[in-house]
């Protein structure tokens, strides 16, 4: 589990996320969405310990990210945009390093690195160059270092882009495998993706929360209505006459052609309609030849919640952009270079950074 309290990052007079606070529960797949700029790379950075916080406080699994980071960071397992690959490793010698990185026993090292391959399906490539892999390859080899240590939670930051649509569904799948074991965060881009895998979806804009639900909750929060389309073999007024007993029903239009009645309806989001209208043209012997529901999709949400981000914001996001970056890449060499001194050492190498 994650707690994150009261999350606040500034760069200057920049605030970048601001009061965040929210949990990850055990045992889902969370979708975490938000436009550009607006603070989720930074968000993920500091649950990673790879950034310090302005303000606030992270919980991973009980120990605290700033005061308990090794055994916070233990419980983690974090798989960048660009994946850290070392390209003229194989897939097994770069595992095996990482798997020292992360202090896993001596002993124990083979056994993790071969099942951590076997999960992501990468066994048949093990021993070839990483540089020579296609893009798909190279994202289950960066999945499968996040996977060393067997860590509660997984967090995967855009793991399909650039990817052919075959190789996307396959990732798909793998994170959808993936989640019946450890919790997983997905940030992405592509809210089809998000829709597909997630059972969970977080929303932020300009570094605060907006939303935190199931799609399904979402859809019920923000859609107010949903829409209904209809074909019933049957007379207009025979129709007409069923759907005016229907209280669920707030509105209809109907046009009868050659027998069939086309009907488009309107109903409260939350109400079943569908049920409803299937029982009771049942009971009068009107076969229902097609229905269909148009709810609001992922991404008119996300649109409807994030609207403030408007194009005029635009100007000043870009004058603030050099610093922000400047700022970002001063926090995460300071952070390397902390987490360096708890790296391992080789046994021919001791005292130099791997």
């Amino acid at each position: 589990m994650i707690e994150v309290e009261s999350l606040t990052k500034k760069y200057g007079e920049n605030t970048a996320i601001s009061d965040l606070t929210f949990s990850i529960d055990d045992g889902h797949i969370y979708g975490f969405l938000g436009p550009n700029g607006a603070g989720k790379s930074t968000t993920m950075n500091i649950i990673t310990g790879c950034l310090a916080a302005t303000h606030g406080s992270v919980r991973i699994d009980g120990y605290d990210i700033f005061e308990s980071p090794l055994e916070a960071k233990s419980k983690i397992g974090y798989l960048p945009e660009q994946p850290p690959l070392y390209q003229d490793m194989t897939p097994r010698e770069y595992l095996r390093f990482v798997a020292e990185a992360k202090k896993i026993g001596r002993d124990q090292i083979s056994a993790a690195v071969d099942e951590v391959m076997s999960k992501t399906q990468i066994t048949d490539v093990g021993d070839r160059l990483i540089k020579n892999l296609s893009k798909g390859y190279k994202q289950r080899v960066g999945i499968a270092q996040a996977l060393l240590g067997n860590p509660s939670t997984i967090i995967l930051d855009e793991p399909t882009v650039g990817l052919d649509p075959n190789q996307i569904i396959e990732i798909r799948a793998l994170i959808s495998e993936l989640g019946k074991t450890h919790t997983i965060i997905l940030s992405s881009h592509i809210l089809s993706e998000v829709q597909a895998v997630c059972d969970r979806i977080m929303i932020i804009s300009k570094g605060k929360m907006v939303a935190n639900d199931t799609p399904e909750g979402l859809e019920k929060l923000f859609a107010g209505k949903t829409e209904l389309s209809l074909s019933v073999k049957g007379s207009k007024d025979a129709v007409d006459g069923v759907l005016g007993s229907i209280d669920e029903i707030s509105d209809f239009t109907s046009e009868e052609k050659d027998g069939i009645t086309l009907v488009t309806a309107e109903c409260a989001n939350e109400v079943n309609a569908e049920e409803r209208l299937f029982f009771a043209f049942a009971d009068v012997r009107l076969p229902i030849i097609r229905m269909n529901a148009e709810r609001a999709s992922l991404e008119d949400i996300f649109i409807e919640l994030t609207k403030s981000d408007t194009v005029e914001e635009t100007a000043d996001e870009l004058d603030l952009a050099a610093e922000y970056g400047a700022a970002v890449e001063a926090d995460a060499a300071a952070a390397a270079e902390t987490a360096g001194e708890d790296m391992p050492v080789s046994d021919e190498e001791e005292g130099t950074e791997q």
